[in-house]
């Protein structure tokens, strides 16, 4: 696929997710810092005017409600907490957003989702189509993670790869992620001064996973760079491309057209709609760890058949997303069993025709069908 120009304009991308992070959006005082989120509206706006279709994922709902709650550690101290604080600041977030984008003319509105609600397949489809509507009624929705009700069973972690499944949902051509550095170098550049950026990714690697620091350095936040390269998987994977640039400058879009620094993830082609969503999951119930012939026929687009399952691990029902592993354990692909874990370890490793007289019955030959599995 051909690399967009840098800026992302508007004559390239027709449909772009812009997320911002806690420590862009909200100063060491609990307060929004709203003159630099003035300067980000404008760009939106100018590239509303230009045709773009506009999706913003926005943090900051906790570390705002804390402030007015008096919470310590940024309301991050436990779980009822950040609950608390979410629910108080999501009101003061959506309020800001909303006025300074009508100062533009333009129309905002509030979606709070949580990782059920694009883990499980209709009501994926119903955000989807929420924001489908929203954009042909020339809305900017604002998105983000539901916190006042999430729990860590069922939260993204981050809004990173919020944005990601966001531009996934909504078909977008590219995301990009404002941050506190300005893309992906080779080293973290905070603590090591020959630490190189790398302009262009084609491919998320070992080497570039490798890259990733964890931690997130505002404090504020929950997303580090891991975060943000499993937020490139995820839009890559989706034939999203997702850039990482810096945040910390005034009107940050306009600053990267004009020649800033950033990173870009190039979009892989875009697998059909059910396997996409398939891919870009983040919960999964168990793994098949498959040989190497299984794996090549895998490869090939072949469906996985028990015979070349070597071992089955967690527990997991009929229909659930599993991960298939190759021998070296490194993740190929996601699909919905056919099996529960434990009939699926009684026929591990046996031909399809010896099924029925170990199960007693053969209600299906293969283990994962091809057209309920995606290659990640």
């Amino acid at each position: 696929m051909t690399p967009p120009s840098s800026g992302f304009p508007p004559s390239q991308i027709r449909r772009l997710v812009i997320k911002i992070g806690s420590a862009l959006l909200v100063d060491g005082n609990g307060e929004v810092r709203e003159a630099w989120l003035r300067t980000l509206v404008e760009d939106v706006a100018a590239r509303k005017a230009a045709g773009q279709q506009i999706i913003i994922v926005s943090s900051g709902a906790i570390a705002l409600g804390a402030r007015r709650l008096k919470l310590p550690k940024g309301g991050r101290g436990s779980l009822e907490d950040a609950q608390a604080a979410a629910a108080t600041g999501q009101i003061a977030l959506s309020q800001c957003w909303a006025r300074l984008l009508q100062d533009k003319g333009i129309t905002a509105a509030q979606m709070l989702v949580t990782l059920d609600d694009l883990e499980h397949r209709r009501r994926y489809l119903n955000a989807s189509a929420t924001l489908e509507r929203l954009i042909t009624l020339d809305v900017v929705p604002v998105v983000n993670e539901n916190d006042s009700v999430a729990t860590a069973e069922i939260r993204f972690g981050d809004n990173d790869r919020l944005a990601a499944r966001i531009g996934q949902a909504a078909r977008a051509d590219a995301v990009v992620l404002l941050s506190d550095v300005d893309g992906l170098y080779t080293a973290n550049p905070h603590v090591d001064a020959s630490a190189m950026l790398i302009e262009t990714i084609e491919r998320i690697d070992a080497r570039i996973a490798g890259m990733a620091d964890s931690g997130s350095a505002s404090g504020m936040g929950s997303g580090g760079m891991t975060s943000k390269i499993e937020a490139a998987r995820i839009a890559t994977g989706a034939g999203a491309h997702l850039a990482i640039i810096s945040g910390k400058v005034d009107a940050p879009l306009s600053h990267w057209s004009n020649g800033g620094r950033g990173s870009i993830f190039i979009a892989a082609p875009a697998k059909r709609a059910r396997k996409g969503w398939l891919a870009g999951r983040l919960t999964v119930r168990g793994r098949i760890v498959v040989d190497a012939g299984a794996e090549k026929a895998l490869d090939r687009g072949n469906s996985l058949l028990p015979a070349g399952v070597a071992q089955i691990e967690g527990s997991f029902v009929r229909g659930d997303v599993v991960d298939i592993v190759a021998p070296g354990g490194r993740v190929i692909a996601r699909g919905l069993s056919e099996y529960d874990s434990e009939e699926a370890a009684r026929i591990a490793g046996k031909r399809s025709e010896d099924i029925a007289a170990l199960l007693g019955h053969l209600p299906r030959s293969v283990l994962v069908h091809r057209d309920q599995m995606a290659m990640v």
